[in-house]
């Protein structure tokens, strides 16, 4: 695939709608946008925020789930300079009040419900001039910086209308399409921040990360090639659009090869099944505990995912054979990243062996570097020794917001970005996670990681999802516990999978206990909560000190 020559969200879609003047850019239920038809959304979206003001460098709040008018938002503020802020619209409201103060937002576009939320109700809670003021004439005491506030959709679940919103299509329809040569210079620059993701980490608020233009599309460029993306891909994406894996990732791989974006407004399995087989997805973004619902729901069944060629997952080795084996996705990739890196910095090759692209997260991808390095001393381990993983290249440029001040500690003196995981590189280059420097079990002096113990357990063919935590031992330093959610409908017992374990893996390996259970707790991203898996563990053992 010939790289795009643009730097920019903006030039992206205006040179890929030169491309390919019939293919779609977005698929999203019964709509079809090809490019040539968003970029004209786009320069209508970016006309209105010219002309309520909206310049370089200001900020634009989006609250609104996986549908076009997310990513005509996001697009028409590259257009003119301003900086696109997704929120979670699994924000409560003390969550969003954090996030409207912290962002300095200008002008914030949103849903006024979605699922059980209220955003209407929550936004007159903290901005009560929306519910009583007449749009363009009020004025926010709590939030100085905000203008505009525009509504995507119908009045709230509350029944409380947002009098002071205007409405999203008035908003794009109310100008002539943006002309830059009308205003030149008044653009994006390729430097410029093109999004700042609110990631949740180490600190009790989220954590405000900026990504660039030039840097966000080149680096999702070459994870779509390592994916193998053409312009006929019809890439399915369930998982929100607020995340780096969603955004930064999955829409700049997508649009950089000139593909097509298959969103769902949320995941849900059976409806996942559904547009894979009725838009013939050829690949698709997923995470462990997405696969595992998918394939495990009574709809499911081979023949309806049989489209699936490529896409990317995160796991255990198993997770990844699951996802290329029962899911069906052949080629898919393993990787490895976080938000400050643009979504993911290692990606395998999807015309490796699965053997391979199961046993490690890939080599860095075109220009990054990964280092691995000594916790205590900092020095440079040699490959094959397991350390800190240190990243240097497309890395976050720093936060900003209530964040700002861990940029001093952020980085090393050199540049590299310290992730706080573990890792080690092969002699071909390629990175193995072990996993988070703080989650490692010491058991008698060895240390632990869960993720292999929870690798382990998953290869029995009873279980679904397993989380492995430590728990404090008089005689051990910690013993290994394991929660584990069986395949529905299937049994087995703690004494069945300790002899699994046995079987296959050393015995400092195999757990101390084990606790079936209905489910795991875990994160928006289906990552275990590691905080809590060790609290219901300590709880466990308690009653025998």
């Amino acid at each position: 695939m010939r790289a795009p020559y643009s730097r920019n969200l903006f030039d992206l879609v205006c040179e890929m709608a030169e491309r390919y003047t019939d293919r779609p850019a977005i698929i999203a239920g019964d709509q079809r946008v090809t490019y040539p038809e968003l970029e004209l959304r786009i320069r209508r979206v970016a006309a209105g925020m010219r002309a309520a003001g909206v310049g370089r460098g200001d900020r634009i709040g989006i609250l609104v789930n996986n549908r076009p008018e997310w990513i005509e938002v996001c697009i028409a503020s590259a257009a003119i300079g301003a900086v696109a802020v997704p929120f979670s619209t699994w924000s409560k409201r003390a969550e969003l009040d954090f996030l409207l103060a912290d962002s300095e937002v200008k002008v914030l576009f949103t849903l006024e419900q979605f699922g059980e939320q209220d955003y209407a109700a929550d936004l007159i809670a903290l901005i009560p001039e929306l519910g009583i003021v007449v749009s363009g004439q009020w004025r926010s005491a709590r939030y100085p910086k905000m203008d505009a506030v525009v509504a995507i959709g119908g009045s709230g679940s509350g029944g409380l209308p947002l009098i002071g919103a205007i409405d999203y299509e008035a908003f794009v329809s109310r100008h002539p399409p943006l002309d830059e040569s009308q205003a030149p210079g008044a653009g994006g620059h390729n430097g410029d921040d093109a999004m700042i993701l609110y990631t949740s980490g180490s600190t009790s608020y989220p954590k405000a990360v900026r990504l660039t233009q030039c840097a966000m599309l080149e680096n999702a460029f070459n994870i779509g090639e390592r994916q193998g993306y053409s312009p006929y891909d019809k890439v399915l994406l369930a998982l929100p659009l607020f995340w780096s894996y969603g955004s930064a990732n999955a829409m700049c791989a997508t649009f950089t090869h000139g593909a097509a974006l298959v969103l769902q407004t949320r995941f849900e399995p059976a409806g996942a099944i559904e547009l894979i087989e009725r838009h013939a997805c050829t690949a698709i973004y997923t995470l462990p505990a997405m696969t595992t619902s998918i394939v495990t729901h009574p709809s499911f069944h081979q023949d309806r995912t049989r489209s699936l060629r490529t896409g990317l997952t995160i796991g255990s080795a198993q997770d990844v054979v699951n996802a290329a084996e029962i899911l069906g996705a052949h080629e898919i990739c393993n990787v490895y990243g976080q938000t400050e890196s643009y979504g993911n910095c290692c990606v395998t090759w999807h015309h490796w062996p699965l053997e391979q692209r199961k046993q490690m997260q890939g080599q860095p991808l075109p220009g990054v570097t990964v280092r691995i390095v000594d916790a205590d001393t900092g020095e440079q381990m040699p490959q094959g020794k397991v350390g800190m993983i240190e990243v240097f290249g497309n890395v976050t440029p720093g936060y900003t917001g209530t964040s700002i001040e861990l940029n001093d500690s952020a980085f090393t003196s050199d540049g590299y970005f310290p992730t706080g995981d573990l890792g080690q590189l092969t002699v071909d280059g390629c990175l193995q996670f072990v996993g988070r420097n703080t989650e490692m079990i010491k058991r008698a002096g060895i240390n632990v990681a869960p993720a292999e113990i929870e690798e382990l357990l998953q290869q029995h063919g009873a279980v679904a999802l397993a989380g492995v935590t430590g728990a404090p031992d008089a005689d051990r330093g910690e013993m290994i516990v394991a929660f584990i959610v069986p395949v529905p409908g299937m049994e087995v017992s703690c004494e069945e999978l300790q002899a699994h374990c046995r079987a296959i893996a050393s015995s400092y390996k195999v757990p101390n206990r084990i606790e079936i259970c209905e489910a795991l707790p875990v994160t928006a991203t289906g990552k275990v909560l590691r905080r809590e898996l060790k609290a219901m563990a300590t709880a466990l053992i308690a009653p025998s000190k």
